[in-house]
């Protein structure tokens, strides 16, 4: 009896550990294969601009991806839309036309596979109700050195988005624009805003609420 009971809590251990394995590196039950199709599709489509380990740190022009912050706030639908149709503003070429459903699916499960945990962004408020012209005023101040005039970018720092850029705003709700700023996003030129972080702008809730309302008038409607 003993010895079966031993035998039990062994074999319960090993299994705990198996599901600890996995969990803290990232694969959270997606499709291991998927994983490893998208690894090889990402070194050889994407990792020259973005790094091997998605740090921003390759050859060209490329913004850090591995982030728990943005993938935190970004779901496996926006990272899917942002492989498929690019960021031109961003020289982030569309793939849509160049990968399969499948494939461009691997990335996402490559990409989400960095993922070290789940970010709450218990401060970011519930309604997001800003003012644009106090928002402008505070862009003006803190943003346009690096996004530019009215969010339109600056050619000599790339991996800076272009936050008018109907595609960035299409697919970017008032809430991730509200984190974004707030939290930033590590291993990039983009530094916390959000007072009490480790930032220099320091603005308050509301101030940020106000940035979001100004980036978000700069969409153009057709």
């Amino acid at each position: 009896m003993k010895k079966k009971l031993l035998i039990s809590s062994y074999i319960l251990v090993v299994i705990i550990g198996i599901s600890a394995f996995v969990s803290t590196n990232g694969f959270k039950g997606k499709n291991y294969e998927s994983v490893q199709a998208g690894e090889k599709i990402y070194r050889a489509e994407c990792a020259l601009c973005h790094g091997d380990t998605g740090k921003g740190e390759g050859a060209k022009i490329g913004t850090a991806l591995n982030s728990d912050v943005f993938l935190s706030y970004a779901s496996d639908k926006d990272l899917y839309n942002y492989v498929k149709y690019g960021r031109p503003d961003a020289a982030m070429p569309a793939y849509g036309e160049r990968m399969s459903e499948e494939q461009l699916q691997n990335v996402v499960d490559f990409m989400r596979s960095w993922q070290k945990k789940e970010m709450d962004f218990d401060d970011v408020p519930k309604k997001i109700e800003g003012n644009p012209v106090a928002g402008e005023e505070i862009y003006n101040r803190s943003c346009l050195t690096c996004h530019g005039e009215a969010g339109a970018g600056k050619k000599k720092i790339g991996t800076v988005p272009v936050l008018a850029n109907p595609e960035h705003l299409k697919y970017t709700s008032y809430r991730q624009l509200w984190i974004g700023i707030a939290y930033g996003r590590e291993g990039t030129r983009m530094a916390p805003s959000l007072k009490g972080l480790e930032g220099v702008r320091q603005l308050s809730e509301q101030q940020i609420s106000d940035v979001v309302a100004y980036i978000r008038s700069l969409e153009k409607t057709e």
